[in-house]
């Protein structure tokens, strides 16, 4: 695998309060880094416009927005998305809000993901949000309904993605959070695991934020991240 194709699988997190913290990381990552996912919170703070700049400057973008909403309010704002020339964008993996998006990306370059289960939840919260299902049945029921749908993607926790990934085949993407290279905190996610072991589980994406944007020397975190990844893909290949 080449450099360039070996950081288009690992996506940082720039999950920053502000526009100058975000253009400040992308700046010290320079080269190292190529993918971005802008979240809720840098979205609220002018990351939508930062997101077309980044795609101006060459970069790729991961707009992580989770929609979820009547069908034609998706439709259209997946249409507006389309224009912005993101990459890659997720939405709830709900059958019906997952078609509509489909219909909407139709033709173009935009990687639709279905969101699962957030990497933060765990069986008693989705018990307390009336789910009956584990967060690993679930998982899989929705990952069937994505491929169902045509979408291009998932996402879910690492530790799911063995099993997913024998659900929908070689082609789609499955895209990780809660990575964390061994040693570093958890934070507030609950189902996480270290990035070589996430290659190894047929994830083909990974986004990891806080131990690279967290970082005194960020661009050596994400080198030492990509150094990591490109042992397992030398071993796989």
């Amino acid at each position: 695998m080449t450099d360039a194709a070996l950081r288009e699988r690992l996506i940082v997190g720039l999950d920053v309060p502000t526009l100058k913290a975000a253009e400040q990381a992308v700046a010290e990552l320079g080269d190292t880094v190529s993918f971005y996912k802008i979240g809720y919170q840098l979205a609220f703070a002018g990351g939508l416009g930062f997101a077309s700049e980044l795609v101006s400057s060459g970069k790729k973008v991961f707009l992580d927005m989770k929609l979820l909403d009547i069908d034609n309010t998706v439709a259209k704002g997946v249409e507006n998305i389309v224009r912005m020339g993101v990459s890659m964008l997720t939405l709830h993996a709900y059958p019906k809000a997952m078609r509509a998006a489909v219909e909407a990306a139709r033709g173009s370059d935009l990687c639709l993901l279905g969101v699962t289960v957030l990497t933060s939840m765990d069986e008693q919260d989705l018990a307390d949000a009336g789910y009956e299902h584990d967060p690993h049945t679930l998982v899989l029921i929705r990952a069937e309904q994505a491929l169902q749908a045509g979408m291009g993607g998932i996402v879910c926790a690492a530790t799911e993605a063995a099993a997913v990934r024998k659900i929908v085949g070689p082609e789609l993407a499955i895209v990780t959070p809660g990575i964390r290279p061994a040693g570093a905190d958890a934070g507030d996610q609950k189902r996480v695991m270290i990035p070589a072991d996430a290659l190894r589980s047929g994830a083909s994406h990974l986004v990891i934020g806080r131990p690279i944007v967290g970082a005194s020397d960020r661009k050596s975190a994400a080198k030492a991240i990509l150094a990591e990844m490109a042992g397992v893909s030398a071993g796989m290949g």
